[in-house]
C-alpha cells in the first residue's frame, strides 16, 4: 500500500438537495458543451434563410452562421466545488457557469442548493449558493440555447417566418 493511499481525503457524494458546511475551495475548471434540439435549431436555421435570401436579393448584408456551427451547442465552465461540513466530512459538487471570484472566501460558512445530473456518475450540481458569512444569495449562470443562437438570428428567424407567412397568405388570396 502506498503512502498516499493512507492519507488520501475520502470525497463524499451528498444525496439530499441541500448541503450546510464550509467553503473548502475551486478544483480546476474545464468546458463541457450543452446539448440542443437539431429539429429546433434547423427550424431556426431554415427560418433565418428566409430572411437571409431575401436580405441578398435586397443587397443588405444579415449576418449569418452555417448550420454546423450552430449545432455544436454552447459550451459552459464547469467547476468542482469541494464542501467540508462540521464533522470534517468533504463534499464535490460541480457548479455549472461563474461566479464572481470574490463571493467564495475559503473557510466562509454556506449552504448549498443542488439538483441530481442526468448522468449518475458525475457529482450533483450546484444550482445555488448563499453565503452565510456574508448573507449573499448567488446563482451561477449557464448560456442557454437561445443566448447560443443570439438575438440577430432569433430576430431573422421571426422575420423569416412573417415573409413566408405573407407570401403564403397572398398566394392563398
Amino acid at each position: 500500500m502506498d503512502d498516499l493511499d493512507l492519507h488520501r481525503e475520502q470525497i463524499l457524494r451528498h444525496v439530499g438537495p441541500i448541503i450546510t458546511g464550509r467553503f473548502a475551495g475551486f478544483l480546476a475548471s474545464y468546458t463541457r458543451e450543452v446539448r440542443i434540439g437539431q429539429p429546433l435549431v434547423m427550424a431556426v436555421f431554415l427560418a433565418s434563410s428566409v430572411f437571409h435570401m431575401l436580405g441578398a436579393a435586397l443587397r443588405m448584408k444579415p449576418s449569418r452562421r452555417s448550420f454546423k456551427e450552430l449545432k455544436k451547442g454552447p459550451e459552459f465552465l464547469v467547476t468542482p466545488v469541494r464542501l467540508r461540513d462540521d464533522l470534517g466530512q468533504t463534499y464535490e459538487v460541480e457548479m455549472h457557469g461563474q461566479l464572481p471570484q470574490s463571493a467564495l472566501r475559503r473557510g466562509d460558512l454556506v449552504q448549498v442548493t443542488t439538483t441530481p445530473q442526468k448522468d449518475p456518475t458525475l457529482p450533483v450540481r450546484l444550482v445555488r449558493v448563499v453565503n452565510l458569512t456574508t448573507m449573499q444569495p448567488l446563482t451561477p449562470r449557464i448560456p442557454t440555447m437561445w443566448s447560443h443562437l443570439g438575438p440577430a438570428l432569433l430576430l431573422q428567424a421571426v422575420l423569416g417566418i412573417v415573409v413566408v407567412a405573407a407570401i403564403m397568405a397572398f398566394w392563398m388570396s
